[in-house]
């Protein structure tokens, strides 16, 4: 984890779901993580499987240009990485699994922003786990920032979080073999080496 947003996000997600696999939607307080909101959204999957939003920050919104809500999740993603993307959101829920991504944006100007996004599992109040809590961080904050708006996002690399309970917020880590497996099980690929994606190992304070 790169970015401060996605680590205290995670953090909280990890203290409210304790020895759960996960928290449901009404136990998470905005008062608690009032200076993270413009970065966070919250995805559903639907009846007919789209994953859409169900919220989306300001911040999140400004870096599109346009107001997210009740969009699909896969239309921020180039139309080739459309359904993985989208198979990586709905894993996330059916395992009830915690991932991160790293994805480089582009304008229609050419510029490009790196940004990374935490997809944590979300139960609804019923307790299926159908939903997701998320973060979008830009990885630098180049002068068009918010006024440029990004046309798509292609993925570059991925990882697993450590989700032990209480995870001290400056721990950094280094998934094992075992991990690295397991991604690549949960996008669809058997090694290290998923189509053009990159296994991350974790990550450091910025």
């Amino acid at each position: 984890m790169c970015r401060r947003t996605t680590m205290e996000l995670f953090q909280y997600w990890n203290a409210v779901r304790g020895n759960r696999d996960l928290p449901r939607r009404d136990e998470i307080d905005p008062a608690h993580i009032r200076s993270l909101l413009p970065d966070l959204f919250i995805l559903q999957r639907q009846a007919s499987g789209d994953v859409r939003f169900r919220l989306a920050g300001t911040g999140v919104c400004a870096l599109f240009g346009h107001e997210l809500r009740d969009g699909q999740f896969c239309d921020l993603w180039l139309d080739s990485e459309a359904d993985g993307i989208a198979r990586v959101a709905d894993d996330v829920m059916t395992q009830m699994t915690p991932m991160l991504l790293y994805a480089r944006g582009s304008t229609e100007a050419g510029d490009e922003l790196d940004v990374e996004l935490l997809l944590a599992p979300l139960a609804s109040p019923d307790g299926m786990n159908d939903r997701l809590l998320g973060a979008l961080s830009a990885l630098a904050r180049p002068v068009w920032l918010h006024m440029t708006p990004l046309t798509h996002l292609v993925t570059t690399g991925l990882s697993l979080p450590d989700a032990s309970p209480n995870l001290p917020l400056d721990r950094s880590y280094a998934p094992s073999a075992e991990t690295n497996s397991r991604v690549a099980r949960l996008v669809g690929g058997n090694n290290r080496n998923v189509s053009h994606l990159r296994i991350l190992d974790g990550g450091k304070r910025g």
